[in-house]
């Protein structure tokens, strides 16, 4: 997993041991103007917060090495740094524990990823450490990608796309105002393009163009060029 180092992004530590969520909650962090920095175990964390400053934890309470409730207990003996439980176990007791070891929220698996961000913020602002550019100023990018859960976002939202429409909107997100032919953009996406006509790659830009619309419904960033190809305009 990538970490993302600025001096004016909040560093979210999250401790968690599986990769697929760590890195669905990191991404998540990430297109929110934040730094993750992720460890698996209570050990690593440690070495963590002593390496960096650290502005919120996301804590996973069943850990290979420790109890996230130890870890916490632990925390609270030297630091107020805000902390978030994610648990397995959505038992009421379970989150009286945690409450009352000095976490600032808990959230039960399965969770979104951005309603988990949400309370972050909410965290931050309640703590008077608001993350930097996240007002509404501060316009959504124009196209994100997460190659590990194969998902790509346009102005935050997910696009729910298949996988012919993923790798040719992938392919123009990569370079932008450059043309494709219906031959290159085949290639490029079907596993076998000698046995696909032209005119499948028009039927799926015609369905991904109604996709970005529904995010919204004045995009014109999927342009043909006529006698050429197509092309993605990303200037917002």
């Amino acid at each position: 997993m990538d970490v993302v180092n600025s001096n004016q992004r909040k560093r979210i530590l999250i401790v968690e041991d599986e990769p697929a969520i760590a890195d669905n909650i990191a991404f998540a962090v990430e297109t929110e103007n934040m730094t993750p920095i992720h460890a698996a175990t209570a050990g690593a964390a440690r070495g963590l917060l002593q390496q960096h400053p650290i502005d919120l934890v996301v804590l996973d309470v069943g850990l290979p090495d420790a109890s996230g409730f130890d870890f916490c207990r632990e925390l609270r003996a030297g630091s107020e740094v805000p902390i978030i439980f994610l648990t397995a176990r959505a038992e009421e007791i379970d989150r009286i524990v945690g409450l009352e070891l000095g976490a600032d929220d808990y959230m039960a698996k399965p969770f979104s990823p951005r309603e988990l961000t949400a309370r972050i913020r909410a965290i931050l602002r309640r703590t008077g450490s608001a993350v930097p550019g996240s007002g509404s100023s501060q316009p959504e990018p124009l196209f994100a990608i997460d190659q590990k859960t194969k998902t790509i976002y346009h102005k935050g939202a997910a696009l729910n796309l298949s996988r012919y429409e993923f790798r040719m909107l992938e392919l123009m997100i990569r370079h932008p105002g450059q043309v494709f032919s219906r031959d290159q953009l085949m290639e490029h996406a079907w596993e076998e393009p000698d046995a696909s006509y032209d005119r499948t790659v028009d039927t799926h830009i015609k369905t991904l163009r109604s996709k970005l619309r529904k995010i919204d419904p004045d995009s014109e960033c999927l342009q043909t060029r006529r006698g050429w190809g197509y092309c993605l305009q990303v200037q917002p």
